[in-house]
């Protein structure tokens, strides 16, 4: 079974910037596959954020495009998501995924609060 741990979460002030983490417990560079990030706030529905392919191609959500940016370090079996120019709105637990051949995989999620 593949476990994946996200990291980094926490209260930040609006404006800033945060590093989310997510450790898989497998060779994440052994077959292709695609990780990525989604969110969800209370009372909403769970929103993609960001992904990137093996060969690495990234794809963003329009509310990801130009603050956030995905990467991977496939040595290491992390990736990350790099959060800029945070607003109050973008407070939400944030899961992260793997998706590889039929399976999907997904993280517990880590909370981010965004404060004013």
């Amino acid at each position: 079974q593949v476990q994946l741990a996200e990291s980094g979460g926490g209260l930040v002030q609006a404006g800033g910037s945060v590093r989310l983490s997510c450790s898989v417990s497998r060779k994440i560079g052994a077959r292709s596959n695609i990780v990525g990030w989604s969110r969800q706030a209370p009372g909403k529905e769970r929103e993609f954020l960001a992904a990137q392919l093996s060969s690495g191609q990234k794809e963003y959500s329009d509310v990801a495009k130009g603050r956030f940016t995905i990467s991977r370090d496939d040595e290491k079996n992390i990736f990350y998501l790099d959060m800029n120019n945070l607003k109050p709105e973008d407070s939400a637990v944030y899961h992260c995924y793997l998706a590889q051949m039929a399976d999907e995989y997904w993280g517990p999620g880590t909370q981010v609060t965004v404060s004013i």
